[in-house]
């Protein structure tokens, strides 16, 4: 009788969650067993770092100021639309624009095909010439290289044991992408590398101060007001627009999950608008649009009223985009952050689901929302990444010419 009472107990439970509750616990099963999750931690064990060296080689002799150098760039493989492949290539071209060569150097544990990753930049970034190279054939022959990532500031010191002058980019405080466990700290103890530290936004550089007491070169966050921008005639705006990321915790999809529901309980006549990776668990009507194209976005962004602007480890540079083609952006308050993004048509929000939900129905309530849209979208015109391209190379050449 007990097995029999067991299947039927299984039976009742799987009617209750239905085919794909079913589907869920069996996937859930199975990825416990194969420890599927270590597929998440992109760097293998040889290639992390067992102690933080206090120095690296350096060139003896530094070039003469005018020569043109060679700079390497190390990062994870890029795939189409990443923001922050995006943005560290914008640096790359700046380089590139002031007369230097540049090498793309990408890693993957499980091993890369170069000449398809070589297709992937020139379809996608098809403004950027550097050479696309392997991290495992070895970093040599440079002036300098740069980090992007706390897995690639491991990989230039594993392998790049030759003199060069060694430098960081950090687009995020990234020991903050996981719990406090080993992620947290092998991602934490970068900061601490013998490198030049270059930190995007006054945020980063207090967050990394705060937890290392460490000073980094800032460089003004960007925002391509050229691609985004206030349609014209200005629409009918209606809705919200969300950019779900539901893998990535820093992105706060179950927070903005939950806001977004108490939102449509509050506006059920407001559509709600979802880009990027499909949403799981949002039971709320809504709008799947997937990955869209800068001009698609610009499209949606200009028709709706405002969106959720969601990060934890920096500004999101959703924030600026939004309000260039008029949409007021919801963000979630940091300390901080306000230093980044000082700006009075964005709507702050204490990180709860009422706040982000209350936050969202004072914006499509606003008395005025035209005139909102129009004055937030002048608040940026004229924003470009100019400045951030600028500082950087200017950056980079002092570290090797000398200041």
């Amino acid at each position: 009788m007990g097995r029999v009472k067991a299947v039927m107990t299984t039976a009742r439970r799987a009617r209750d969650v239905g085919p794909r509750g079913v589907a869920q616990r069996v996937a859930w099963r199975a990825y416990r067993a194969t420890g599927a999750a270590d597929l998440f931690f992109q760097i293998a064990d040889e290639d992390l770092l067992a102690r933080v060296p206090e120095e690296l080689p350096t060139p003896l002799v530094r070039p003469r100021r005018g020569r043109p150098l060679t700079i390497g760039w190390v990062s994870t493989a890029p795939a189409p639309g990443s923001g922050g492949h995006t943005t560290l290539f914008r640096m790359v071209e700046a380089l590139e624009a002031n007369g230097h060569r540049c090498v793309l150097y990408f890693y993957d544990r499980h091993g890369l095909d170069v000449a398809a990753l070589a297709a992937v930049v020139r379809e996608h970034w098809p403004t950027v010439r550097a050479e696309v190279r392997d991290v495992r054939a070895g970093i040599r022959g440079l002036d300098a290289v740069v980090a992007s990532g706390w897995e690639s500031a491991h990989l230039i010191v594993r392998y790049g044991d030759t003199p060069m002058r060694r430098l960081y980019f950090i687009q995020d405080y990234e020991p903050h992408f996981y719990g406090h466990g080993a992620e947290h700290e092998f991602a934490a103890m970068t900061y601490r590398l013998p490198f030049r530290r270059i930190a995007l936004g006054d945020m980063l550089d207090g967050m990394i101060r705060q937890h290392t007491g460490l000073a980094s070169d800032v460089v003004p966050f960007g925002c391509d007001s050229a691609a985004y921008r206030l349609p014209s005639p200005q629409p009918d705006r209606r809705g919200v627009v969300f950019y779900s990321r539901p893998d990535y915790a820093r992105r706060g999809y179950q927070l903005a999950r939950v806001a977004l529901t108490h939102f449509h309980r509050l506006h059920p006549d407001q559509e709600i608008h979802v880009y990027g990776a499909p949403p799981r668990g949002l039971d709320v009507p809504h709008a799947f649009h997937g990955r869209l194209t800068t001009a698609e976005l610009n499209d949606l962004y200009g028709r709706t009223v405002a969106g959720l602007a969601m990060s934890f480890t920096n500004i999101t540079l959703v924030a600026e985009e939004m309000l260039a083609a008029g949409n007021i952006p919801v963000v979630n308050d940091m300390p901080l952050a306000h230093r980044v993004l000082p700006n009075p048509h964005v709507r702050w929000s204490e990180p709860t689901a009422g706040g982000l939900a209350a936050a969202l129905s004072a914006a499509v309530t606003a008395p005025d929302i035209d005139a909102n849209a129009i004055a937030a979208a002048a608040s940026v015109r004229g924003r470009s990444w100019q400045p951030t391209r600028d500082a950087v190379t200017r950056i980079i050449e002092d570290e090797v010419y000398g200041p």
